[in-house]
């Protein structure tokens, strides 16, 4: 084995100064608006209320907030809300995971196919336009075609398929068919944005692979088996491991500009339920102690995603460095 000689902590940095250099906004944004508000997770195992005490500042009422150790923890694993919560989380996450993430692999493989370069980039621009819409938008386009108003009724009003005085079918408001709703708007909104990383992926496989299971005889099936599907995959246990430790956030704005249409039962998430019993209830400590757990349950989910995608022989979202 060829050992590595270390290079001096002085030589890398006049080496590296223009990427540092780069880099270094970025950094300075993650540290600021990231790891510093992280400090304010002590409220978890405080009483605390800005509101304590009228005039002082929100620092010092934390440093003046008495300990109350777990009693917040305590609460939140035992309110039913939370657990209804977790449970529309888990799965909205899975059914995603199931129906939406296969969405951009299957765009990424029929447009690798395309051999004309004006269509594959129109088709492209098409699909991928969506990701940069609000969700406020993109409720409210669902709502105009999927509404009680909407399009889709008034065709079928037309059609004489329902009554002209009936309600129509109930999409936007049925709690029932809430999970495949934001399923749609999911795949419609970001899809695109997953087929350009496959599609990246895929300019990586050299055309003389494809040439030579051709020649070898070879269809079009065998060849995404044997040569696109391998290819593609450690991208895909990547994007699996960060959505793993994504799984318990599953679109807050998406999910409460629709909550109050289909009712908590259906739309409450671990987000919302935080955003609600912490900020809109004024217990502050109470959605610490919610977003906290969450934070914790992330973590551990993407270590064990990692730990799975390095016994399965890929990198994964880190390794460690062979000695």
């Amino acid at each position: 084995m060829i050992e590595r000689r270390k290079v001096p902590l002085g030589t890398r940095l006049r080496r590296d100064w223009p990427l540092l250099a780069m880099v270094s906004p970025a950094v300075v944004l993650m540290i600021v608006f990231a790891y510093i508000p992280m400090a304010g997770n002590i409220i978890a195992f405080q009483s605390y209320s800005p509101y304590a005490a009228p005039g002082q500042s929100p620092l010092m009422a934390i440093v003046r907030s008495p300990f109350v150790g777990l009693w917040n923890f305590q609460r939140v694993l035992t309110a039913p809300d939370f657990w209804n919560a977790v449970g529309n989380t888990l799965m909205i996450t899975a059914f995603q995971l199931v129906l939406f993430f296969p969405v951009p692999i299957m765009i990424a493989l029929l447009l690798n196919s395309v051999l004309a370069p004006g269509v594959r980039t129109a088709i492209q621009s098409i699909v991928y336009l969506p990701h940069f819409f609000s969700w406020v938008l993109v409720v409210t386009i669902f709502q105009q075609i999927l509404g009680g108003a909407g399009l889709l009724n008034r065709l079928l009003r037309q059609a004489g398929l329902i009554s002209p005085d009936g309600g129509g079918l109930d999409i936007m408001t049925n709690p029932d068919t809430f999970l495949l709703l934001v399923t749609s708007q999911a795949v419609w909104k970001d899809a695109g944005w997953g087929m350009i990383i496959f599609l990246a992926a895929l300019s990586t496989v050299n055309p003389e692979l494809y040439e030579a299971a051709a020649i070898d005889g070879a269809n079009r099936w065998r060849r995404i088996w044997h040569i696109t599907l391998p290819a593609l995959r450690p991208t895909i246990i990547l994007l699996l491991i960060l959505r793993l430790g994504d799984s318990l956030t599953v679109g807050f704005e998406q999910l409460i500009l629709q909550r109050d249409a289909v009712g908590q039962g259906a739309a409450e998430v671990l987000d919302t339920f935080v955003y609600y019993q912490g900020i809109q209830g004024g217990d502050f400590s109470y959605g610490a102690a919610a977003g906290l757990i969450k934070g914790v349950v992330s973590l551990l989910l993407v270590l064990g995603a990692n730990r799975l995608a390095h016994a399965f022989g890929e990198a994964g979202v880190y390794q460690k460095e062979a000695r």
